[in-house]
């Protein structure tokens, strides 16, 4: 089992934790975690480019010249893709990106993300995340004592929105309910930081 630090808000060690190596441990599948990343980025595009093929531009019924005769080459319509305000080539259309992905797939892609900040030593675990109220200067300083990067992805296993409110205002910091993590978001994070509540909630349903 991998064995790291905890820390505390204020940056200090307070103990170390083992983390399961059924969850933080595996051998990182970089084709399962492409493919994890590359089906997320398809699913959120909207899929509505368009463009006009020589069938759909307006005009261009009348034959520009006669066949023959004139010197110039034959031409049978102005909308033909060689003209200027002609179609398009293979014009895009509207269309699906998105693709599935089974999964056991998708957990294993997560495995495999998680492991990999950890070998990286990209990932921070904290004892507690706690806060009065929406204080973004306090998450600020918190992010600053844990020496965080400035891609941060923070794993919180309870909506305390006290914690949500803090972070939405810091640009660079993104957070999410254990229950709502993916691949992507954790490849894209230079900094990987959990709660020893949300470390048990991954481990409680990945392992």
């Amino acid at each position: 089992m991998a064995n790291v630090s905890v820390f505390n808000m204020e940056g200090k060690e307070v103990g170390t934790i083992d983390l399961n190596d059924a969850v933080f441990g595996v051998e990182v599948n970089e084709h399962l975690v492409h493919l994890a990343v590359v089906q997320q980025l398809a699913n959120k595009r909207q899929g509505t480019q368009k463009a006009k093929t020589r069938s759909e531009v307006s005009g261009g019924g009348r034959k520009p010249w006669r066949q023959k005769g004139t010197g110039h080459a034959r031409q049978g319509s102005t909308r033909a893709p060689q003209w200027t305000g002609g179609g398009v080539v293979f014009a895009p259309v509207p269309r699906d990106y998105s693709f599935k992905l089974n999964r056991k797939e998708k957990q294993a892609a997560i495995r495999s993300a998680l492991s990999d900040r950890v070998a990286s030593g990209k990932l921070i675990v904290v004892d507690e995340l706690k806060f009065d109220g929406a204080k973004t200067k306090a998450f600020a300083e918190v992010l600053k004592n844990l020496k965080a990067a400035d891609k941060t992805l923070v794993l919180i296993a309870d909506n305390d929105q006290n914690v949500v409110l803090s972070a939405r205002n810091i640009p660079s910091v993104k957070t999410e309910l254990t229950g709502e993590i993916n691949t992507y978001d954790i490849m894209n994070a230079q900094t990987l930081i959990l709660t020893k509540d949300a470390v048990a909630k991954i481990e409680e349903v990945y392992a």
